[in-house]
């Protein structure tokens, strides 16, 4: 465990690298960019529309424009942020290491989602419609059938219990090794984890107000920390690897065994995601008790 402390912060700065330096296992050459459509092309569509959107909605904004602008930035850096993590050699690496696929995961789940759901793309991005189809989409917040299911989906508890769900089913075994295999399924577990965060984290900055609702989700952040923290201390004290596409490669970043390199992302999971559930939670408590019930937008710490 004390060599898995060790090399962490490397491992962390390096990770591009950290997948092709196999002490005895080499590959023929290093990770590089990923390519791929159907992570480049909605990529590049979701920022060409947001920033139609916000061009047309610049000109409209008048006194919003500080909240239009911090809005931007956000989606931005999270924009960037999920490039980074499906389309960098970090992505590529990940088919290589255990512990490269988990920073990848956690770059999509705790970096970008809550920077994307803090920055409330859809209304901007349906300013870069024409004006009918603008109409048509603005009307689908009145529907019938789709207000409750998404007042649901958005609502802290099923918004957490869909998360743990997505976490946990996607890091058994059969599910995993089949994302391993086949690139179908690699898009599908992808797109899993980045619309269940994306829901959590929007369930968590725009749910309820007041105290009952800012303190049920500080709850949830906390149940989400520990459902995160237990999945990523049983990897890590594992003592067999629990993914044999991963252990059939033999030797792993910095020379580590397929089951240091899994107790590595296991504490990469444990610690790291643990830490920003728990610490959204108690900024959250902290404002929110230093300013009495206040709106939640209030109280959401990066505000």
């Amino acid at each position: 465990m004390m060599r898995l402390v060790r090399f962490f912060p490397a491992l962390l700065l390096l990770a591009p690298a950290a997948a092709w330096a196999h002490a005895g296992h080499p590959h023929p050459e290093p990770p590089g960019w990923s390519f791929e459509p159907w992570a480049i092309v909605p990529l590049f569509l979701a920022l060409v529309a947001y920033l139609i959107g916000l061009a047309r909605l610049w000109n409209r904004a008048g006194s919003s424009r500080p909240v239009v602008r911090r809005n931007a930035m956000l989606f931005l850096l999270g924009w960037f942020m999920l490039a980074g993590a499906i389309a960098s050699p970090l992505h590529e690496a990940g088919g290589r290491s255990f512990t490269m696929h988990m920073i990848e995961h956690e770059l999509i789940m705790m970096v970008a989602a809550p920077l994307l759901a803090l920055s409330r793309p859809l209304g901007v991005m349906i300013w870069a419609l024409p004006l009918r189809a603008r109409v048509a989409a603005g009307g689908l917040g009145r529907v019938r059938a789709i207000v409750p299911l998404w007042r649901w989906m958005i609502a802290p508890v099923p918004a957490t219990v869909l998360q743990g769900i997505v976490i946990w089913a996607w890091h058994a075994p059969p599910l995993f090794s089949a994302a391993l295999r086949d690139e179908g399924w690699h898009i599908v577990q992808h797109l899993c984890f980045l619309i269940s965060a994306l829901l959590f984290w929007w369930a968590m900055a725009f749910g309820p107000g007041g105290a009952r609702g800012i303190g049920l989700s500080a709850l949830c952040l906390f149940v989400t920390s520990l459902i995160g923290g237990a999945l990523g201390a049983l990897m890590t004290f594992s003592a067999s690897p629990w993914y044999a596409d991963y252990a059939a490669m033999g030797m792993t970043p910095y020379g580590l065994s397929p089951e240091q390199d899994q107790q590595l992302a296991g504490l990469i999971m444990w610690i790291p995601g643990g830490m920003i559930h728990a610490g959204v939670a108690l900024m959250m408590l902290m404002r929110w008790f230093a300013g009495g019930a206040r709106a939640r937008s209030d109280a959401w710490p990066v505000q």
